[in-house]
Protein backbone atom coordinates (compact mmCIF):
# COMPACT_ATOMS: atom_id res chain seq x y z
CA UNK A 1 0.00 0.00 0.00
CA UNK A 2 1.37 3.65 -0.93
CA UNK A 3 1.23 6.75 1.11
CA UNK A 4 -1.41 8.50 -0.95
CA UNK A 5 -3.74 5.05 -1.28
CA UNK A 6 -4.02 5.05 2.62
CA UNK A 7 -6.79 5.28 4.35
CA UNK A 8 -8.52 7.34 1.13
CA UNK A 9 -11.28 5.31 1.93
CA UNK A 10 -13.12 4.58 5.28
CA UNK A 11 -12.14 6.22 8.85
CA UNK A 12 -8.94 8.33 8.77
CA UNK A 13 -7.68 6.53 12.19
CA UNK A 14 -8.40 3.26 11.29
CA UNK A 15 -9.35 2.27 8.01
CA UNK A 16 -12.32 0.44 8.53
CA UNK A 17 -15.97 0.70 6.81
CA UNK A 18 -18.19 4.07 7.62
CA UNK A 19 -21.64 3.77 8.95
CA UNK A 20 -24.40 5.86 7.53
CA UNK A 21 -26.81 6.27 10.31
CA UNK A 22 -31.04 6.70 9.70
CA UNK A 23 -30.60 10.10 11.71
CA UNK A 24 -28.06 12.19 13.14
CA UNK A 25 -27.03 11.44 16.42
CA UNK A 26 -24.54 13.27 18.63
CA UNK A 27 -20.59 11.95 17.85
CA UNK A 28 -17.20 13.12 19.80
CA UNK A 29 -14.38 13.98 17.19
CA UNK A 30 -11.61 11.90 17.95
CA UNK A 31 -9.40 15.21 17.66
CA UNK A 32 -10.83 18.01 19.00
CA UNK A 33 -12.84 16.01 21.47
CA UNK A 34 -16.13 18.16 20.78
CA UNK A 35 -19.23 17.17 20.15
CA UNK A 36 -21.42 17.23 16.78
CA UNK A 37 -24.52 15.85 14.87
CA UNK A 38 -23.52 13.58 12.47
CA UNK A 39 -25.02 10.52 10.04
CA UNK A 40 -21.98 9.17 9.87
CA UNK A 41 -19.63 7.38 12.15
CA UNK A 42 -16.54 3.95 12.01
CA UNK A 43 -17.60 0.67 12.84
CA UNK A 44 -15.52 1.42 15.69
CA UNK A 45 -17.14 4.98 16.55
CA UNK A 46 -14.03 6.81 15.48
CA UNK A 47 -15.11 10.38 14.25
CA UNK A 48 -13.41 12.99 12.76
CA UNK A 49 -15.24 16.73 12.32
CA UNK A 50 -14.89 18.46 9.35
CA UNK A 51 -13.08 21.40 11.06
CA UNK A 52 -10.32 18.35 12.28
CA UNK A 53 -10.67 16.88 8.87
CA UNK A 54 -9.28 19.81 6.79
CA UNK A 55 -6.54 20.89 9.76
CA UNK A 56 -2.51 20.83 8.18
CA UNK A 57 -0.04 18.53 10.00
CA UNK A 58 0.69 20.85 12.92
CA UNK A 59 -2.28 22.08 13.68
CA UNK A 60 -4.11 19.19 14.01
CA UNK A 61 -0.84 17.88 16.07
CA UNK A 62 -1.87 21.17 18.44
CA UNK A 63 -5.63 21.12 18.62
CA UNK A 64 -5.59 17.57 19.44
CA UNK A 65 -2.73 17.94 22.55
CA UNK A 66 -4.69 21.14 23.95
CA UNK A 67 -8.07 19.22 24.08
CA UNK A 68 -6.69 15.48 24.79
CA UNK A 69 -7.12 14.08 28.42
CA UNK A 70 -4.37 11.23 27.28
CA UNK A 71 -2.09 10.54 29.80
CA UNK A 72 -0.07 7.97 27.28
CA UNK A 73 1.90 9.79 24.55
CA UNK A 74 2.75 6.98 22.72
CA UNK A 75 -0.50 6.35 22.26
CA UNK A 76 -1.22 9.33 21.68
CA UNK A 77 1.06 9.98 18.89
CA UNK A 78 0.33 6.58 17.14
CA UNK A 79 -3.55 7.95 16.80
CA UNK A 80 -2.20 11.05 15.25
CA UNK A 81 0.37 9.35 12.89
CA UNK A 82 -2.36 7.29 11.63
CA UNK A 83 -3.95 10.28 9.96
CA UNK A 84 -2.98 10.89 6.23
CA UNK A 85 -2.15 14.70 7.15
CA UNK A 86 0.72 13.33 9.05
CA UNK A 87 2.96 11.71 6.47
CA UNK A 88 5.38 8.96 6.87
CA UNK A 89 8.01 11.14 6.99
CA UNK A 90 8.22 14.84 7.33
CA UNK A 91 9.32 18.05 9.79
CA UNK A 92 5.88 17.34 11.44
CA UNK A 93 6.87 15.11 13.54
CA UNK A 94 9.57 17.43 15.14
CA UNK A 95 6.74 18.87 16.82
CA UNK A 96 4.54 16.11 17.71
CA UNK A 97 7.43 14.85 19.76
CA UNK A 98 7.09 17.52 22.64
CA UNK A 99 3.41 17.97 22.20
CA UNK A 100 2.42 14.18 22.91
CA UNK A 101 4.59 14.21 26.05
CA UNK A 102 3.81 17.89 27.27
CA UNK A 103 0.00 16.38 27.01
CA UNK A 104 1.10 13.07 28.56
CA UNK A 105 2.76 15.23 31.42
CA UNK A 106 0.51 18.08 32.32
CA UNK A 107 -2.17 15.84 32.27
CA UNK A 108 -0.96 13.40 34.93
CA UNK A 109 -0.38 16.47 37.24
CA UNK A 110 -3.63 17.92 36.40
CA UNK A 111 -2.45 21.35 35.29
CA UNK A 112 -4.65 21.31 32.33
CA UNK A 113 -4.56 25.24 32.50
CA UNK A 114 -1.06 24.92 31.78
CA UNK A 115 -1.27 23.21 27.81
CA UNK A 116 -2.23 25.09 25.72
CA UNK A 117 0.72 27.81 26.41
CA UNK A 118 3.02 25.59 26.69
CA UNK A 119 2.49 23.52 23.69
CA UNK A 120 2.57 26.59 21.31
CA UNK A 121 5.67 27.39 22.53
CA UNK A 122 6.88 23.93 21.20
CA UNK A 123 5.43 23.94 17.96
CA UNK A 124 7.10 27.61 17.64
CA UNK A 125 10.66 26.37 18.84
CA UNK A 126 10.09 22.90 17.04
CA UNK A 127 8.90 24.59 13.33
CA UNK A 128 12.75 25.94 13.78
CA UNK A 129 14.34 22.78 12.61
CA UNK A 130 13.36 22.00 8.70
CA UNK A 131 13.58 18.42 7.22
CA UNK A 132 15.79 16.62 6.71
CA UNK A 133 17.99 17.77 9.65
CA UNK A 134 19.00 14.23 10.35
CA UNK A 135 21.46 13.70 6.84
CA UNK A 136 22.52 17.18 6.86
CA UNK A 137 23.32 18.34 10.42
CA UNK A 138 24.01 15.15 12.68
CA UNK A 139 21.08 15.31 14.88
CA UNK A 140 17.44 13.93 14.51
CA UNK A 141 14.94 16.59 15.34
CA UNK A 142 12.86 14.28 17.37
CA UNK A 143 15.70 14.33 19.39
CA UNK A 144 15.64 17.94 19.81
CA UNK A 145 11.92 17.67 20.58
CA UNK A 146 12.43 15.81 23.52
CA UNK A 147 14.98 18.37 24.65
CA UNK A 148 12.78 21.68 23.93
CA UNK A 149 10.15 19.08 26.26
CA UNK A 150 12.27 19.63 29.19
CA UNK A 151 13.24 23.25 28.33
CA UNK A 152 9.45 23.68 28.47
CA UNK A 153 9.05 22.05 31.52
CA UNK A 154 12.16 23.32 33.57
CA UNK A 155 11.59 27.34 32.06
CA UNK A 156 15.05 26.62 30.50
CA UNK A 157 17.02 30.01 28.89
CA UNK A 158 20.33 30.27 27.60
CA UNK A 159 22.04 31.22 31.27
CA UNK A 160 20.11 28.49 33.10
CA UNK A 161 22.30 26.18 34.91
CA UNK A 162 20.61 23.23 35.60
CA UNK A 163 17.91 23.40 33.48
CA UNK A 164 20.60 23.89 30.39
CA UNK A 165 22.37 21.07 31.48
CA UNK A 166 19.02 19.01 32.05
CA UNK A 167 17.24 19.96 27.86
CA UNK A 168 21.21 18.97 26.90
CA UNK A 169 21.39 15.63 28.38
CA UNK A 170 17.90 14.92 27.05
CA UNK A 171 18.71 15.46 23.75
CA UNK A 172 21.87 13.55 23.78
CA UNK A 173 20.40 10.85 25.01
CA UNK A 174 17.59 10.01 22.22
CA UNK A 175 19.88 11.04 19.61
CA UNK A 176 22.61 8.33 20.94
CA UNK A 177 19.56 6.07 21.30
CA UNK A 178 18.56 6.80 17.68
CA UNK A 179 22.26 6.60 16.16
CA UNK A 180 22.43 2.66 17.53
CA UNK A 181 19.97 1.92 14.85
CA UNK A 182 21.90 3.99 11.98
CA UNK A 183 19.79 5.32 8.50
CA UNK A 184 18.04 5.64 6.48
CA UNK A 185 16.01 7.73 8.18
CA UNK A 186 12.55 6.68 9.56
CA UNK A 187 10.50 9.36 11.41
CA UNK A 188 8.11 6.41 12.90
CA UNK A 189 11.03 4.88 14.42
CA UNK A 190 12.84 7.98 15.79
CA UNK A 191 9.47 9.26 16.82
CA UNK A 192 8.98 5.99 19.51
CA UNK A 193 12.54 6.08 20.94
CA UNK A 194 12.44 10.05 21.26
CA UNK A 195 9.22 9.36 23.68
CA UNK A 196 10.39 6.42 25.30
CA UNK A 197 13.96 7.99 26.19
CA UNK A 198 12.09 11.02 27.27
CA UNK A 199 9.70 8.85 29.63
CA UNK A 200 12.61 7.37 31.31
CA UNK A 201 14.40 10.53 31.29
CA UNK A 202 11.64 12.01 33.14
CA UNK A 203 11.32 8.98 35.67
CA UNK A 204 15.08 8.80 36.85
CA UNK A 205 15.74 12.42 36.75
CA UNK A 206 12.67 14.13 37.83
CA UNK A 207 10.97 10.96 39.76
CA UNK A 208 7.83 11.54 37.50
CA UNK A 209 6.00 8.50 36.04
CA UNK A 210 4.31 8.70 33.02
CA UNK A 211 3.06 5.17 32.18
CA UNK A 212 3.31 3.55 28.42
CA UNK A 213 2.95 0.50 26.57
CA UNK A 214 6.42 -0.80 25.97
CA UNK A 215 5.66 -3.06 23.51
CA UNK A 216 4.92 -1.05 20.30
CA UNK A 217 4.62 -2.68 17.34
CA UNK A 218 5.01 -0.32 13.83
CA UNK A 219 2.33 -0.01 11.72
CA UNK A 220 3.67 1.80 8.84
CA UNK A 221 6.40 -0.27 7.69
CA UNK A 222 4.03 -0.50 4.18
CA UNK A 223 4.73 2.98 3.87
CA UNK A 224 8.23 3.24 4.62
CA UNK A 225 10.29 2.22 1.27
CA UNK A 226 13.67 2.16 3.23
CA UNK A 227 12.12 0.03 6.53
CA UNK A 228 15.04 -1.51 8.08
CA UNK A 229 12.27 -4.80 9.13
CA UNK A 230 13.32 -7.08 11.73
CA UNK A 231 16.29 -4.65 12.63
CA UNK A 232 13.98 -2.03 13.58
CA UNK A 233 12.87 -2.78 17.94
CA UNK A 234 9.24 -1.81 16.70
CA UNK A 235 8.64 -3.71 13.59
CA UNK A 236 5.48 -6.11 13.61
Amino acid sequence: MTEDKKYKTGCLICGKELVYLKKDEKIRCNYCQNFYDSNVKCIDNHYICDSCHSLSANDLIEKTCIKSKSENPLELAMMLMKNPNIKMHGPEHHFLVPAVLLTSYYNIKKEYHKKKEKIKKARKRAEQTFGGFCGTHGTCSGAIGTGIFISIITDATPLSEKEWKLSNQMTAKTLSKVAEYGGPRCCKRNTFIAIIEAVNFLKNRFNENIKIDRDVLCTFSDLNNECIQDQCPFHN
